[in-house]
């Protein structure tokens, strides 16, 4: 059978048309793949990171310590700080201005009442997710009665880049181990992601609060230092209005 010299053309470029088809699905099917490893490479890396070594902290005693609140629950002034435990400030506010508060006479003679909430946005562009599995893991611990603890052991191991791999789940899980927590229950919460919802609801009480930045100290309902974060005396100065009654 003769194939006509016109069919061979038709022939060619349909030919052709299905070569340029292919090489289109290929190439787009290429740029997902690349955009896929691209978004999970971090998350794998993070995941076969060592825990490697890291900061051991000093347990300190709190008085009336009941999960992230510490003092008197009738206090007469409630204070609320909303941190992320990558944020840098947070770090620095708690390893001075929070630590002078918590061990001074406002906690001890019941006049204050404080209870850390949530707010992990700063891994929101990421798939690791190390701001709310610091959380996750912190909750944990609370639910052992080490919150502070770990809180401490978090901020002591911050770092330096943020969705780095300094919270990834090798070494959330050696900071638990480090506290002697009990690692059955912690790995089984830690896993399980126990805490999301309770997370989540501080992170939207605090965007209701129409918090934006951390970290954010509320004292009785009212952000006082929306522009910066206070100092140990501003901080006590604001205290002491509120005693007074004036806020």
């Amino acid at each position: 059978m003769t194939i006509s010299k016109r069919d061979a053309i038709k022939a060619q470029r349909t030919r052709k048309k299905r070569q340029q088809r292919m090489n289109t699905i290929l190439w787009v099917g290429g740029f997902i793949l690349i955009l896929i490893l691209i978004l999970i490479t971090p998350a794998i890396y993070n995941a076969l990171k060592p825990a490697g070594d890291f900061v051991k902290i000093t347990p300190v005693a709190y008085p009336v310590v009941d999960g992230k609140l510490i003092g008197n629950p009738d206090a007469k002034v409630k204070m609320e700080v909303f941190a992320d435990f990558q944020c840098p400030a947070c770090k620095g506010y708690s390893e001075s201005t929070e630590k002078e508060l918590l061990s001074s006479s406002y906690i001890s003679s019941g006049q204050v009442n404080y209870t850390f909430r949530h707010f992990p946005f700063l891994d929101s562009q990421s798939a690791t997710k190390e701001s709310h599995q610091a959380a996750n893991a912190s909750m944990c611990a609370m639910e052992q009665g080490r919150f502070w603890d770990y809180h401490a052991i978090l901020f002591a191991n911050q770092g330096v880049v943020e969705n780095g791999g300094s919270f990834n789940n090798k070494r959330l899980t050696a900071f638990a181990e480090s506290l002697g927590l009990d690692m059955t229950a912690f790995n089984s919460c830690f896993s399980n992601n126990t805490y999301s919802l309770d997370i989540e609801g501080e992170y939207q009480m605090g965007v209701a609060a129409g918090i934006n930045s951390t970290p954010t100290i509320l004292i009785n309902g009212t952000n006082m230092f929306p522009t910066h974060v206070p100092t140990y005396e501003e901080l006590t100065a604001a205290i002491d209005t509120a005693l007074a009654g004036g806020g």
